[in-house]
């Protein structure tokens, strides 16, 4: 066989049929075929067309899901968050140029949600599409404002309190960054806790 043609017997029939390989009919000289006539490929020992994937199907590319559940999420999770925060600064009002703690308090209480949203979603709800554009970026992504923090800082700076401005910026950063930490680790401990003791129940139902 040739690298650009399958070699037939003098008069077999090219079709549906498998072709019979040169040699099956000592008698008679083989006829080349080119390959663009008639294209096969040998997979598995059985003979394919070649236009099919020869590929296991775990290995083809799927079909991407719709992106328009995902934009859904986000937008519905958007709204109850936006909300969350705008209930919680009316709630709190604050002279403009101070401290913000409205606006610090959402922040950090967003972060402390974030941290643990991540051990949820990475250690319990794995296999839940949505859960994480609505939740994560969604509610949490509304819900937090870190462009209402840079602006309480411009406005403390603008009414000569650069001391709260600079309190206010360090001490959001730092508390943000250990909300995240807390949360995860804090709940990733609980996760723990909650998976050995379902073990050690599963242990004793199979000693009785």
């Amino acid at each position: 066989m040739k690298d650009d043609a399958l070699v037939l017997d003098e008069g077999a029939a090219v079709g549906p049929a498998v072709p019979r390989l040169a040699g099956a009919n000592l008698g008679r000289a083989p006829t080349t075929v080119p390959a663009r006539c008639v294209e096969f490929i040998l997979v598995g020992g059985h003979m394919r067309d070649s236009g099919a994937d020869p590929r296991p199907p775990a290995d083809r590319a799927e079909p991407r899901p719709s992106p328009w559940p995902v934009l859904a999420a986000v937008s519905a999770g958007g709204v109850l968050g936006s909300l969350a925060r705008y209930g919680i600064s009316t709630a709190l009002p604050f002279p403009p140029g101070t401290f913000a703690w409205p606006t610090f308090l959402v922040n950090v209480s967003g972060c402390l949600l974030i941290g643990v949203l991540m051990v949820l979603v990475g250690e319990l709800w794995s296999g839940r599409r949505l859960l994480r554009p609505f939740l994560g970026v969604g509610v949490l992504g509304g819900y937090t404002t870190f462009s209402t923090y840079v602006v309480d800082i411009h406005l403390a700076m603008a009414a000569g309190r650069a001391g709260t401005a600079l309190v206010y910026l360090a001490t959001t950063l730092l508390a943000a960054m250990l909300a995240v930490w807390a949360g995860a680790a804090l709940t990733g401990r609980a996760v723990a806790v909650v998976r050995a003791s379902a073990v050690l129940r599963a242990a004793e139902q199979e000693g009785e």
